[in-house]
């Protein structure tokens, strides 16, 4: 009988096969920067095709077209590395659009948000100004 924090055969060929069906469904065989569309295009061992824009990822938005076209494909399929740039990203997060870390993603979002226009929003700016603008914050 084994132990509370050991492996049995059984778990271990259960664990290894789940990970070989994963492998195969979701692994990626070519990669590669379309310059017209401006994306990444992956194609994977079981016929999909992922696209997404060079301009959304971490490592790669602020990239010139030369340096996102050389991208290498891990020996298993599962994440993509830009030399050039010495950018890796995971293709599990990138297919549930997890595109940087959190605290960058965070930022875009609430830069996305800043430049949003709305009826309300121009009607509070012009309320504000009327008031003299935005308060002077105090010093502490």
């Amino acid at each position: 009988m084994a132990k509370h924090n050991e492996i049995t055969q059984a778990e271990l060929e259960r664990a290894t096969a789940k990970m070989e069906a994963r492998r195969e469904t979701a692994r990626v065989r070519h990669a590669r920067f379309d310059r017209a569309e401006g994306r990444v295009i992956l194609d994977f061992a079981n016929g999909v095709q992922f696209r997404f824009e060079a301009a959304h990822a971490q490592g790669l938005n602020a990239a010139k077209a030369d340096d996102l076209v050389e991208i290498e494909v891990s020996p298993s399929g599962l994440s993509l590395y830009w030399p050039r740039l010495d950018v890796d990203l995971d293709v599990q997060a990138l297919l549930q659009g997890v595109f940087g870390s959190k605290q960058w993603m965070a930022a875009r979002l609430g830069q996305a948000g800043g430049r949003a226009t709305s009826e309300a929003k121009s009607a509070a700016a012009k309320k504000n100004g009327m008031r003299g603008g935005r308060p002077i914050k105090a010093l502490v």
